[in-house]
Formats: structure tokens, C-alpha cells, sequence
């Protein structure tokens, strides 16, 4: 019960990280910016930017942050292009396992919009993928704002 307590608190908190890597910052841009946008309508909290090099920075990131005390949650997002190798692949499982390492080891709740699409070179797919990281930053804003209310509702019960 201890933990649950713990959460709840945390969802108290009065700030949000959101972390970003850089690769293809021109489509990741367009998830932060509909995240920023969508959360300050659905939470309101305060919503405090990071960047890192690559997605694969991005799982360090999150620990430092989560461990500082500071963040309700922790939102990632990244884009991670099968170049015509298999290396897209680890880099995505790393990533994500490590997001989920730092969620379940730290208590503080970590969002991915790490996205790893199966097409990203063919004619369009980039046109594609900047509209679709919009609609993800909106979905990431929801689901955060709904995280961190549903474990605030537990502390009130």
C-alpha cells in the first residue's frame, strides 16, 4: 500500500518532463508541439523540455529526470527508422525496455511516443509520418493527463 501512496503523491506533482531525441527533429518536433499544446487543455501542468541526441539517450534521460523528484511523469518521444539494416530493431528494444526499467524501478510514470515505423523510406511516408506525430502528441497529452488523474483519484479514496 506503501507504493501506491508513494504514486499517488507523485502524481501530485506540479510538472511534467517531456524528453525528445533529435534524429528526424522536424517530424518529432510536430509530436511535442501537439503534446504541449493538447496537455495544457486537458492538465494544465507546467510542461519542462529536454533533448537528447538519439532515442537511444533517451532512457537515461528519463531516469535522471524521474529520480529527481520533480516530475509527475515523464513523457519520451522519438522516431527510430529502419535505415535498410536490422539495427533500428535493437535500438527500439532498448528504448523501450529501458523506459520501462526506469518506470517500474523509479515509481514515476514514463509515457513512450517512441515510434518505430515498418515503412519510413518509400515516396510519402515522411509527409505521412509528420501528420501522424501530431495525432500521437495529442494521444500522448490524453493519456498522461488521464495517468496522472486516475492516480490522484486514488489517493482521494
Amino acid at each position: 500500500m506503501e507504493s501506491l501512496q508513494n504514486l499517488c503523491e507523485i502524481a501530485t506533482r506540479d510538472r511534467v518532463a517531456f524528453v525528445q531525441s533529435c534524429w528526424h527533429r522536424e517530424i518529432v518536433d510536430r509530436l511535442r508541439d501537439a503534446f504541449v499544446d493538447e496537455f495544457s487543455t486537458a492538465d494544465g501542468r507546467a510542461v519542462e523540455l529536454f533533448e537528447v541526441p538519439g532515442a537511444f539517450e533517451i532512457p537515461l534521460k528519463a531516469k535522471h529526470l524521474a529520480s529527481s523528484g520533480h516530475y509527475a511523469a515523464i513523457v519520451a518521444a522519438g522516431l527510430v527508422v529502419d535505415g535498410g539494416i536490422y539495427r533500428h530493431e535493437f535500438v527500439a528494444s532498448a528504448v523501450i525496455d529501458g523506459l520501462m526499467s526506469v518506470q517500474l524501478d523509479i515509481g514515476v510514470p514514463v509515457l513512450s511516443a517512441v515510434l518505430t515505423p515498418q515503412d519510413f523510406q518509400s515516396v510519402g511516408q515522411p509527409d505521412y509520418f509528420a501528420a501522424h506525430f501530431w495525432t500521437k502528441g495529442i494521444e500522448a497529452a490524453q493519456a498522461c493527463a488521464e495517468t496522472l488523474s486516475s492516480y490522484a483519484q486514488d489517493r482521494a479514496a
